[in-house]
């Protein structure tokens, strides 16, 4: 059993470090616990250890834990892929998603999005790898980013705040920081077309000073928050 307290310490440290070392201003990069496949429990010791961001991948977990945590004020996000007959939920459940890559998906999360609630806060995700195992736009199609940004922008009850990607996995720090990069040039590119973006959805446990260091605002960290993943079939 991980000391969930412990662990979390340890990450605002090196997210602390990281903001100081790379010129980065004092609470400037936001921690989100990846907290899929692991049990409300879970989700409630982080809590308590004062962790209130959580990013779930499936929305049928995300609605127990939801029902667990009923009461506290936590923030969920939603960071995995979206599927057409899973919008409902995720719109009227989830504070943020990062995952959009698709004009019908987000509209449909507007479309659902209940009018009582302020807009959906919402990334577009960029395969910023090329990766054929990952959704998410490609870079070189800059135009279909241009339009998916411009279309998505005027949505009333989206908010759209940024950018999100996962990159390939590599081991050297500048490799690392060149994929980071590259989102954070196509939303200055966005920025200058006119969209008032804030967020860079990147990094997470292996890579997460290379984020900070290209300008992350948001990193998803979920091993070394809770441990290594449990299956979803694990009891």
């Amino acid at each position: 059993m991980t000391d969930i307290g412990t662990n979390l310490a340890s990450i605002r440290q090196r997210i602390a470090a990281a903001e100081a070392r790379y010129g980065r201003p004092a609470g400037s990069v936001h921690l989100l616990a990846v907290s899929k496949t692991w049990p409300a429990s879970r989700l409630r010791e982080a809590f308590a250890a004062g962790q209130r961001s959580f990013g779930e991948s499936y929305i049928q977990e995300a609605k127990a834990k939801m029902a667990a945590l009923d009461g506290l004020e936590v923030e969920w996000h939603f960071i995995g892929p979206i599927q057409s007959n899973k919008t409902r939920d995720i719109a009227a459940l989830c504070q943020w998603v990062h995952s959009v890559d698709r004009f019908k998906i987000a509209r449909r999360l507007h479309e659902q999005r209940p009018a009582h609630l302020p807009p959906l806060q919402v990334c577009l995700q960029v395969n910023i790898s090329g990766e054929a195992s990952k959704g998410g736009i490609s870079p070189a199609a800059m135009d279909t980013v241009r339009a998916l940004a411009d279309a998505v922008a005027g949505l009333s009850r989206l908010r759209l705040r940024g950018l999100m990607a996962i990159p390939a996995p590599a081991e050297a720090f500048d490799a690392q920081r060149t994929a980071f990069r590259r989102l954070r040039a196509l939303q200055e590119m966005l920025i200058a077309a006119g969209h008032s973006l804030d967020t860079l959805s990147m990094g997470m446990s292996n890579d997460l000073e290379a984020a900070i260091a290209e300008g992350a605002t948001i990193v998803r960290v979920g091993r070394a928050v809770f441990g290594e993943r449990r299956m979803k079939d694990e009891g």
